[in-house]
């Protein structure tokens, strides 16, 4: 059943409805095992409307540290009256049985999330930012599996997290499983496909469908020992390392068709540059080493 303006009750147990025969188990005894927020509303008060999803997804933020037990003033106004409830919406938290803080009115995401903070004496939503630094230091140390994983334990809480769908679509190009990569950034909605997370994706797909065009790399550097000035040849292969996982050997020879002829084919090698680093992130060494390195040929 639906509850105040259309929430739907967790079912975990974490968001729940109360009655006043239930009111003494769900909320004075619950609040002996961690805070209860108990928000006060009626189906005809619009700020409830306004502030009851932002409740549920900072207590669902919260991890288990908080649970939201919402009552219906018109249905249940025993309590309310003996607690001296006059307006609302009316948020009062529990601890250890007893009214410890409270606030009224439809308050923003943040001062909810500050307030739920102060009742729990912890911070609410750093544990999505560790799991995103875990995922990520896994995908760059070459744990593709173990990368995704995480990423799929975030995109289960948050569906919509783009940093954890890019990290997942490229452990996806990290296996060859292109398709699927596709299929995973597109999901990421219009507003956010310019993120550096989604770019980085994006120019990783990219990178690997051209490595898939390119010759064997024994074979380009036959080629390139017979002919080094075969711009054609270092640049297959620069693209074919890249693949492998030998960044810096990618990042010389197409550093390396720079400095020989920086216009070769309409300034291919430079482009190639630039989207290798937009694969590699920003704060990548090899990104930092190689941008610099690339302006000191452009701009000698």
């Amino acid at each position: 059943m639906l509850q105040n303006g259309g929430a739907a009750t967790a079912a975990d147990g974490t968001i729940k409805d109360t009655t006043t025969q239930s009111f003494m188990k769900d909320v004075i005894e619950e609040s002996r095992r961690q805070p209860v927020l108990v928000d006060f509303w009626a189906p005809w008060c619009g700020p409830c409307k306004q502030l009851t999803p932002v409740l549920e997804k900072v207590v669902k933020a919260a991890k288990g540290k908080v649970k939201l037990v919402k009552m219906n003033i018109d249905e249940h106004p025993a309590i309310p009256g003996q607690l001296g409830i006059q307006s609302i919406p009316a948020i009062i938290a529990f601890v250890n049985g007893q009214p410890a803080d409270g606030f009224m009115g439809a308050l923003p995401e943040s001062q909810v999330t500050a307030f739920i903070e102060r009742i729990t004496k912890s911070k609410i939503g750093g544990e999505e930012a560790d799991l995103l630094k875990l995922a990520d230091a896994a995908l760059v140390d070459g744990n593709a599996a173990e990368a995704a994983e995480i990423y799929a334990q975030i995109l289960a809480e948050d569906s919509g997290n783009v940093h954890a769908l890019a990290g997942l679509a490229r452990c996806y190009v990290e296996t060859g499983a292109l398709d699927q990569a596709k299929q995973t950034l597109s999901l990421v909605p219009d507003n956010k496909r310019n993120e550096s997370s989604v770019a980085a994706a994006r120019a990783a797909i990219e990178l690997a469908e051209q490595a898939a065009s390119v010759g064997p790399v024994a074979e380009l550097e036959h080629r390139l020992v017979q002919n080094p000035l075969d711009h054609q040849a270092r640049f297959d292969l620069a693209v074919a390392l890249n693949a492998k996982g030998d960044r810096q050997q990618a990042l010389e020879h197409l550093l390396e068709i720079v400095r020989r002829d920086r216009k070769w084919n309409d300034d291919a090698a430079r482009k190639q540059l630039v989207q290798l680093f937009d694969a590699w992130g920003p704060t990548d060494g090899l990104t930092v080493e190689g941008r610099k390195r690339l302006s000191s040929l452009l701009f000698s």
